[in-house]
């Protein structure tokens, strides 16, 4: 069994996410390239205590990119998109 820190790298906050926050409660995160949805749900529901209803999981594709004459790949990542309970909340910046 992996450590919750281990299988959720960091949340992802941005325009789309923040919108499925607030009408369907979910939550983005950029999660390890070997977790499975089981190990992802565990870790979600132990790390902010809340319940966890589904997980949905993709892979980013590597892609290309250019810097002056230079050229390199952008490594692929995995994202899950994890639907909470009604009424169970995840706050990132509360305070700020």
């Amino acid at each position: 069994m992996k450590f919750p820190e281990e299988v959720i790298l960091r949340p992802l906050v941005t325009e789309k996410g923040n919108m499925l926050n607030e009408k369907s409660n979910q939550v983005v995160f950029r999660v390890a390239k070997d977790a499975n949805k089981i190990d992802i749900r565990l870790a979600v529901e132990k790390l902010f205590g809340v319940k966890v209803v589904s997980v949905n999981t993709f892979r980013t594709p590597s892609r290309w990119r250019r810097v002056g004459q230079n050229t390199g790949k952008r490594p692929s990542w995995k994202k899950a998109i994890v639907r909470l309970r009604e009424g169970d909340r995840v706050e990132f910046f509360t305070g700020v």
